[in-house]
């Protein structure tokens, strides 16, 4: 294997695995003092065309059967094994619902901000045993960094992104009703989904740099004529997986 010389992590469904120019090189059970992850750690390596290469760790935040809804998910878990196994930066792939009026079904869009609505989740490292009470900065809740070199590395192999939105985390697992939508519309969100927190958080309280590509699914809750399918979310997802991969290869590569 040739030097690698960066950590990055992709947190995901288990689809994501199937990079071009990828070789996964084992995979580990991680156990962290909040229990174990949604899954095992793939680690892999994948290869820029120079002598070098980038460290790759896949985590299915769903778990490998996706059976674990997204109010259940163990985020601090999630990201704590990552931190342990020296992942610097993460990139997240979300599925949400669409509410500006660009975020049509199968767009993909680079978020810059969000606003919690989730209510039953741990969110913080940073509750027991502290020499002292410990706050972090999370005006901007993404890495503007990882963020731009997503967006430029989108740009030169002529995928189309929406560049910067907000993002409401929701609790779930039911879908949101039209009226809690209008209620989002009106606090300036663009997007709604159910995996952005704690998982943004928690990785600025680890120190890793964070981003998120999402994926808009379909139209929120009364935003559309159409009845929401959980059969047409899934085809959307499935038909823009093959474009993430594609960005997430080319990311990595210009990462090292």
């Amino acid at each position: 294997m040739s030097e690698i010389n960066k950590k990055i992590a992709i947190i995901g469904g288990t689809g994501l695995t199937s990079l071009e120019n990828l070789e996964i090189v084992r995979r580990e059970i991680a156990i962290t003092p909040y229990g174990e992850p949604s899954s095992p750690l793939a680690y892999g390596c994948i290869k820029n065309g120079s002598s070098q290469a980038t460290e790759v760790v896949f985590l299915a935040r769903h778990g490998h059967a996706h059976n674990m809804p997204p109010h259940m998910v163990n985020y601090r878990a999630n990201i704590r094994a990552l931190k342990e196994a020296g992942v610097t930066s993460i990139i997240a792939v979300n599925a949400v619902g669409g509410i500006r009026d660009d975020m049509v079904p199968g767009s993909l869009v680079i978020p810059d901000q969000i606003i919690d609505y989730t209510t039953r989740r741990i969110n913080t490292f940073f509750e027991t045993n502290l020499s002292h009470v410990t706050h972090i900065d999370f005006s901007y809740p993404y890495s503007a960094e990882l963020s731009q070199l997503i967006m430029d590395t989108a740009e030169k192999i002529n995928i189309k992104l929406i560049k910067g939105g907000t993002y409401a985390a929701t609790e779930g697992p039911r879908l949101e009703t039209a009226a809690e939508v209008q209620r989002l519309k009106r606090d300036g969100c663009d997007i709604v989904g159910m995996t952005g927190m704690p998982e943004a958080a928690l990785a600025r309280e680890l120190e890793i740099d964070y981003a998120s590509i999402c994926v808009n699914a379909n139209w929120a809750a009364g935003l559309s004529d159409e009845p929401i399918s959980m059969e047409a979310i899934e085809k959307t997802i499935e038909g823009s997986l093959a474009i993430v991969r594609q960005l997430i290869a080319a990311v990595i590569g210009n990462s090292a």
